[in-house]
Order: structure tokens, then sequence, then C-alpha cells
């Protein structure tokens, strides 16, 4: 195996068990590995490929991953990275379902969550920091960026505020928005609707799922209900709210949710299926937004249009950034535990990795003690 797709291989891996926290997180965390200690990309090439990605359906932290592990090891660094970042919390949610469906209940994460999430939260500011003068190059993208953030916490939908930038940053170049990749996919999710038996079902109703599906984890709650608990039947709304709440508290990807309905509506075989699925359209839609990346960068339009997106973007992230921080900052301790942190990511070079395990191990203590 090549050098570079050893790395990649590794570095998504180890990602795949540590990355808590949701899309804001892991964004943060690569940022923090890929960027700033192994140098495989710059800022600005870093928060072009973070903009690419709210411009296709899917798991955006993930389609990020794909986008980090093309630019390494190309097409094979495309799969492995997504591959890599998606199996570890595949795994750990399929071995929580089986527990699920055997006891009726799941383990509790409490005490890890209450020790990891206020790292996370240092580690999400720092990566916003470092971004600041890359993304916010003018005084017109700071007040954009800042109106982006005000609509945010008016609870404008993300959507509307990531296309809406956008748009108003191209709005001079008269820029108009093409939806090639839903056309390319359309094929595939009209197909699903002739397809028979209940895992064939499953397969092809998760597959429509990941390939038009924006937006946060409240979304895909509405997509799953709307498809598994009224219009097939197979789930109850109670378990799909276990499921989400499972694709939360594990690492990884939210979409692993997936691989626990799968689980529930047809075991082993079902959780892998569904699993396949609903990250399947993120490779394909990844695969065909590399060949154009470095054009919209390079096109004046297109590259002003980016920039829009890169501001309200980073807006979004520190909205949720300030979100998690108030529910986690909830005594001395997760506040003692977010400084450490911080210090430690401004004063060392040590891998994310360990601030959330360390968080992890004090969370448990606490717990106990």
């Amino acid at each position: 195996m090549p050098v570079a797709l050893r790395e990649v291989t590794a570095v998504f891996l180890r990602l795949g068990v540590f990355a808590f926290g949701g899309p804001a997180a892991h964004t943060a965390m690569m940022r923090d590995e890929l960027v700033r200690r192994r140098g495989w990309v710059s800022d600005e090439r870093f928060v072009d490929l973070m903009g690419a990605t709210n411009l296709i359906p899917g798991p955006n932290s993930t389609e990020l991953a794909m986008h980090l592990g093309h630019e390494r090891a190309r097409w094979r660094g495309l799969v492995v990275a997504g591959v890599c970042f998606i199996v570890p919390a595949a795994l750990m949610v399929t071995g929580l379902a089986w527990v699920y469906v055997e006891h009726g209940s799941t383990p509790a994460f409490e005490g890890v969550l209450y020790g990891v999430v206020p790292a996370v939260v240092a580690i999400i500011a720092h990566a916003l920091v470092g971004l600041l003068r890359t993304v916010l190059k003018t005084v017109w993208l700071t007040a954009l960026a800042g109106v982006a953030l005000a609509a945010y916490f008016l609870g404008v939908n993300e959507l509307v505020i990531l296309f809406g930038g956008a748009a108003v940053a191209g709005l001079a170049w008269a820029a108009r928005r093409t939806t090639t990749a839903q056309v390319l996919v359309l094929p595939l999710v009209l197909a699903g609707d002739a397809s028979a038996g209940e895992t064939a079902r499953l397969f092809w109703t998760m597959l429509k799922i990941g390939a038009v599906l924006y937006g946060s984890g409240y979304v895909l709650l509405a997509f799953l209900e709307g498809d598994f608990v009224d219009r097939l039947g197979w789930i109850t709304h109670e378990q799909l709210l276990d499921a989400i709440s499972i694709g939360q508290v594990t690492p990884g990807p939210v979409f692993t949710t997936a691989t626990f309905i799968g689980y529930l509506v047809a075991g082993w075989w079902g959780a892998v299926l569904a699993t396949i699925a609903i990250f399947l359209p993120s490779f394909v839609f990844v695969g065909l937004l590399t060949r154009i990346t470095d054009k919209i960068r390079s096109a004046v339009w297109s590259s002003v249009m980016l920039d829009g997106l890169n501001a309200t973007a980073l807006a979004l992230m520190a909205g949720v950034s300030w979100q998690l921080g108030r529910s986690a900052l909830v005594d001395p301790l997760t506040v003692a535990i977010t400084l450490a942190t911080l210090g430690l990511l401004l004063t060392t070079r040590l891998n994310s990795a360990w601030f959330i395990a360390g968080g992890a191990v004090l969370g448990l203590l606490a717990q106990l003690l």
C-alpha cells in the first residue's frame, strides 16, 4: 500500500473512533489534524473544500473527509477516507442496536459525554479562530458572516443561510446555480419505487434519503419518520428517537442512525445494507465535485460565491459551537476541561484524539465519584 494511502487510512480510522460532537466538531478535528499538524492542505484549500460540501446533499463532515482523502491519495484516498470514517461508528451503532434489541435499552453515555463535549467545544473554538483570517478576508465578508450568525440564532433554516450567503455574494456576477448532481441521481431514486422485498425497500429508501437530504439531524429525523414510521410502519416513533440518539452520542457521522434502523428492520444484514445505501450517494457526489472544485475557485463569479458560502458556513459553525458550549459547560469541571484543552491546543501539537480520550476518562471518573 502506498505511503499516502496508509496515512489516509490511519488518520481517518482514528477520527472515526474519536470524532464525537457532530459535523462542526468533526470539521474542527480534521482541520487540527490535517492542516495544523500534518500540513496536507492549506487553510485556504480546507475552507474551499468545506464550502463545496455544502453544495451537495449528504453528511457534510463525511464528504469533507472524502475530499481530504482525495487531496492526499486521489481516488483511492477518497474511497478509503470515507470508508474509514464511517465504519468505526457503524460497527459501534450495530453493536448498540444488538444490545437494544436483546435487552430493550442501550448503555448510558452520560459520563463519557459529560467530559468529551467540553473538550470538543475547545477544539471547535480553536479551529474557528484559526479559520477567521482565511475566510473573513474583507469587511464585507465579515458583515455577511455576522448577518448569517444572527439569522442562525433567529431560527432561519441552515440551507437558506448557506445558499443565501452564496447568492448575495454572487448577485453582482449574475451567478446561476445548477443542480446537476441531483439530476444525475434521480434515476436511482425513481428506481427504488420499483423494488420489491423488505431488504430491497430498505436499501432503496435509505439510498433515496442519502441522495436528497440537506441539513441537520433534525431534517434526517423528519425524512426517517416520514418513510419508516408513517409510510412503511416498520419502526415506532420511540424507536426512531432512540436511533437518532445513538447516532448522535457515538463518534463519526450522525447518518449512522440508518445503521441502527437497518438492524431493527432486518438484523445484521439490514444494518450493512442501510449503511451502504445512505452513504453511497455521498461517494458519487464527492467524486463528481472533485472534478469541478478547482474550476469553482478559478472562475471569478464562482469564486465570489464560494467566498460568501464559506463565510456563512463559518458563521453556522460558530452558532453551533455556542449552543454546544451553553449545554456542555455546566459546572467548574467542564469549564476546566475546556480551558485546559484550549491551552494545550495553543501550546502543543498533540493529536486531538488525546483530548477526547482525556475528557472521556474525566467524565467517567466524575460519574463514578
